[in-house]
This record gives C-alpha cells, structure tokens and sequence, in this order.
C-alpha cells in the first residue's frame, strides 16, 4: 500500500506542474484557446480509451505488468510533449499518452490502483485508506502547481527563452516516469487478484451503470474547468501570471489535500452518499459565484472556498464504488466508473476554449456548478438508501 500511495504522490507532482504549464505552453507554441481546449480533449480521450481497455482486461492481466507499461507509455509522453511544437503531432501524442491536465487522477493509473487497494482493505476501511492515497496525490499535485512558476522564475533569472525552460517541466515528466516504474518494480504479489477470472461485471453491472451515468454528469461539468482551463480563465479575465497562478492552485491544492482527511470521519457518522452530497453542493455554488466575480481576489477567494470541499467526495466515491461489488469485479468497475467519467471530462473543454476565445466570462464556471448541483440531487434522491454493511 505505501509503494501505490507513493506512486501516486510523485504523479501528483508531475499533473500538477503540467497542468499549470499546459495552456502557457500551447499558448506560446501558437495555439489558439480552441486549439488548446482540443489538445485538453485529446488528453482526456486517450486516456479514458485506454483506461477501459485496461480494466475490461483487467481480470487477465497482471497488474504489476499493467503499471509498468502505463509507466513507460508516460515516459514517452514527456518526451513527445518536449520535442514536438506543431498542432497535429502534439494532438495524437496527447490521445495516445497519459497527460493529465486535471487537478485530479483521470489516468490508466487509477483502475488498476484502486482495485490492489482495495484487494489489502476491509470494507470499513476503505474510505480512510483511498483518504491517504488521495491526500498523498493532491498534496504532491499542489507542491506541482506551485513548482510550475519556476521555469518563469529561471527564465528572467538566466536570461533564457520562457518556452525553452518550460519545456523542461516534461523532462522532468519523465524522469518521475522512470521512479515511479521503479516503485512498482517492487510491489509485492499482495496487490495482484488471487482469486478465479471472472467475467467483468457479471454481478454488479446494474449499480455500477447507474453510478456510472450520474458520475458522467458531475464529470462533464467538472471538464469545463479543469485546472489548465482555470488558470486560460484567469489569464484572460484577470490577466493573472503563470507564478500567481500556480501559488493560487499550490494553495487551492493543500485545501483539497487535508480536506480529504475529513472524508472517513464524516462518512463513518453520516455514509458515503451524504458526505458526499453535502459537501459537494456548497462546493459548486461557490464555483458559480467564482464564474461571476467582478475581480480577481473575489474569484480567487471563491475557488480556494470551492478546493476546500470539492474534493472531499473522492474517497467516499471511490470506496463506496469498491464496497459495492465483489473483489473479482474491482478492476472492471474501477474503470466503467471512470472510463465515461473521463469522456465526459475530455468532451467539455473543447466546449470550455469556444466559450474562452469569445467571451473571458465564466460561462464554463457558471454551466459547471450548474451541471454539478444537478448531480448531486440525482445522486442523493437514487442512492441515499443504497448503503454499504457497517454503514450508519
């Protein structure tokens, strides 16, 4: 378990760092807020295209395999970011790799983690567990966005071209590809599944489908304002630089780290359901009045007041997801549950970069909580009653 929680924490430093750059760099290379919002999707297609071949097959595959090729299939997406500059390369390394331009893990990563998790915890534990797994990727994730206002710093420091030291944040993309391929080399037979192949979701297709139908709102909405897109918003709303920015969602990222913490407590006195709900929908109306702020502190103060709650649904979601189904199914639901979340999320940017490059208002904040209220009331009224054993 501390190989996986440390895996996903040098992740997390890497999307959080990419994440901040991604729009600066396109934007640089020439790229329109279309193209850019084009280049978000592809990231997010690719990755969800894999994500469920990966967890459909999860049952053959062995896992320690399976996150050894992710590995070097990262490595390679550093490389081609790095050393390509035009539209059309850049689009198919972004569909083929695994860049993450979220603030969160939508990678071929995740199913497979989350299933080796879930293979050495109890049911009751599962919520503190995925609790530490996710603070150790959004604390890295916010140490990433704070590192990304470096290469401006070295750039006016060393008199060197901005998109040049930029450009080093893939480098260093892929050398964390190299140590995290390194971690999983030493992951123990544990996290592999031991018992008979089954079919994936042969038992618990109903109950996942509907999660994964009302996830797949909450995740189109969340697209329209994924952590590269924010900071476009800013940039062209409020004028904010690259080093703000990346304090800003340093911050925005340590709210959601530690908020996360609560989500075990909160979810042993109320359930999973409720934690989720009831800290997810102050969370969005705070983005919509971030989305119609007249200035940048009051943005600013209403996304950091939106980070210290939007993130503590994910270890409830996450174990809640794995409770649900028999072990033998954790892989194939992992990845059903994310893999239409994941094109939810790629559809909405391209969306979010035709509302940018005509309007600097915060439409796609507006839609987004607006979307993601509606998932919450949909989520409560369905499954409010649906709970787990040892669940009050």
């Amino acid at each position: 378990m501390r190989r996986l929680i440390a895996a996903r924490g040098l992740r997390g430093f890497a999307d959080g760092a990419v994440s901040v750059l991604l729009a600066g760099y396109l934007t640089d290379l020439g790229f329109t807020p279309f193209r850019v919002g084009a280049t978000i999707t592809a990231t997010l297609v690719g990755s969800a295209l894999l994500t469920l071949a990966v967890g459909l097959l999860g049952h053959r595959l062995r896992r320690k395999g399976v996150l050894l090729a992710a590995s070097a299939l990262m490595a390679a997406t550093g490389l081609g970011f790095a050393g390509l500059t035009t539209f059309w390369p850049l689009l198919v390394v972004a569909v083929v790799g695994t860049l993450n331009p979220s603030s969160g893990d939508v990678s071929v990563f995740l199913p497979i983690e989350q299933a080796a998790l879930a293979e050495s915890e109890t049911a009751s534990r599962l919520t503190r567990t995925f609790a530490r797994y996710n603070l150790s990727g959004t604390l890295m994730g916010a140490l990433g966005a704070l590192a990304s206002g470096i290469p401006e710093a070295a750039a006016r420091a060393f008199h060197v071209d901005v998109h040049d030291a930029e450009r080093l944040a893939f480098v260093i993309y892929v050398l964390v590809a190299v140590l995290v391929a390194r971690i999983y080399r030493g992951l123990s037979p544990a996290v592999e599944h031991h018992g008979p192949p089954a079919a994936p979701l042969a038992r618990s297709r109903a109950v996942v489908l509907e999660l994964t139908a009302l996830f797949s709102i909450d995740s189109f909405g969340g697209g329209l304002v994924v952590q590269s897109l924010l900071v476009l918003w800013l940039d062209r709303r409020f004028h904010l630089p690259i080093a703000a920015t990346g304090t800003i969602f340093f911050v925005a990222g340590l709210l959601a780290a530690f908020s996360q913490l609560m989500s075990a407590r909160l979810a042993a006195r109320i359930g999973r359901i409720r934690t989720m709900v009831y800290t997810h929908l102050p969370a969005n109306l705070f983005l919509m009045i971030a989305g119609i702020a007249p200035s940048a502190p009051v943005a600013v103060t209403f996304l950091l007041l939106r980070m210290a709650l939007s993130s503590m649904d994910v270890p409830a979601r996450q174990s809640y997801v794995m409770a649900i189904v028999p072990p033998e199914e954790r892989a194939a639901a992992a990845s059903v549950t994310n893999v239409p979340r994941s094109f939810a999320t790629a559809l909405a940017p391209l969306l979010a970069g035709v509302m940018l490059e005509r309007s600097s208002f915060g439409w796609p904040l507006v839609i987004a909580g607006a979307l993601k209220i509606v998932y919450d009331l949909l989520l409560l009224a369905r499954f409010r009653a649906v709970r787990v054993p040892g669940e009050p």
